[in-house]
């Protein structure tokens, strides 16, 4: 058996055109057709929300609910969709893989956009390695960036460059969860990805002289770990610029550095995000966040 390695092209992905956003303009209907249409997906969704309580588990029911929610609310973005996966608490589901993630981790690191890390292997085929989440302490945000972006409105917000960078740069408490989807990932492709990976970023920002702290980071993706499909991975950066890094929610080391803080966050966020689309809403999510 052939397994899975990282250090092939990687690809962005590209624009889905299913993919719901903040910024998707409605179409045009008359209000007699706009009346209908509403009334009918209530009616179905009030009928899946019975189906689906009745057995929740049941994936059928679960994806038709999903769908109807997505419909429903073609205007907002794809990370508001809840699931019944959690019961105490809403969560987001990313829709074409089904995986679920936390609107809020710990107790206010709130989920600011959700994307696809896609690996294409020989340029032929793209396939789903992990799905990601992008949490942000939200006191955090507001005491760091409030003061310079709450005045700016949407469109002002949206072509200021320096958000992202501000987000980056500053000690504010952040969580980057990664949750696979490829059922045949090892660890050592994951250990081989970082060093491509942030090894390319720690270059860009710190130079060449940072195998030492690249060796550190990848050295905690041991091989007795396993991550099959559904397997979590955080990045957290902590006050001090301190990366702590769990599998599964067992740490498995921390290390302080703002460089590679940066550098992290900088694959998610940065200037060539793996995910586009998902750095767009993260931005989407900031203004409002920011704007409160």
């Amino acid at each position: 058996m052939v397994s899975l390695r990282f250090p092939f092209l990687f690809s962005q992905p590209p624009k889905l055109p299913h993919r719901i956003s903040g910024t998707t303009s409605s179409r045009r209907f008359s209000s007699a057709t706009t009346a209908a249409l509403v009334a009918a997906s209530a009616a179905a969704s009030t009928a899946a929300i019975v189906a689906a309580s009745k057995d929740p588990k049941n994936p059928f029911l679960q994806n038709a609910l999903n769908s109807l929610l997505f419909s429903y609310c073609k205007s907002a973005p794809l990370w508001g969709s809840l699931s019944l996966a959690e019961k105490s608490s809403s969560a987001v589901v990313e829709y074409k893989n089904g995986i679920s993630f936390p609107s809020i981790l710990g107790d206010s690191r709130r989920l600011l956009g959700i994307g696809l890390r896609k690996k294409s292997i020989f340029g032929l085929k793209n396939i789903d390695v992990y799905a990601f989440g992008v949490y942000a302490d939200e006191n955090g945000l507001k005491e760091s960036l409030g003061e310079k972006y709450e005045k700016l409105s949407t469109s002002e917000f949206k072509e200021n460059k320096e958000c992202n960078e501000d987000l980056i740069d500053n000690d504010i408490d952040m969580t980057v969860r990664l949750q696979i989807v490829y059922s045949k990932l090892s660890i050592r492709s994951v250990r081989s990805a970082f060093e491509q990976s942030v090894g390319s970023r720690l270059q860009k920002f710190g130079g060449s002289d940072n195998k030492e702290l690249l060796q550190r980071f990848t050295s905690q993706f041991k091989d007795e770990y396993k991550i099959p499909r559904g397997s979590v991975i955080d990045l957290s950066r902590e006050r001090g610029h301190v990366l702590r890094t769990t599998i599964d929610g067992k740490e498995v080391g921390s290390i302080q550095s703002k460089l590679l803080c940066r550098s992290i966050l900088d694959l998610y966020i940065g200037e060539d995000p793996f995910d586009r689309q998902a750095k767009e809403d993260i931005e989407h999510s900031l203004a409002s966040l920011l704007q409160k």
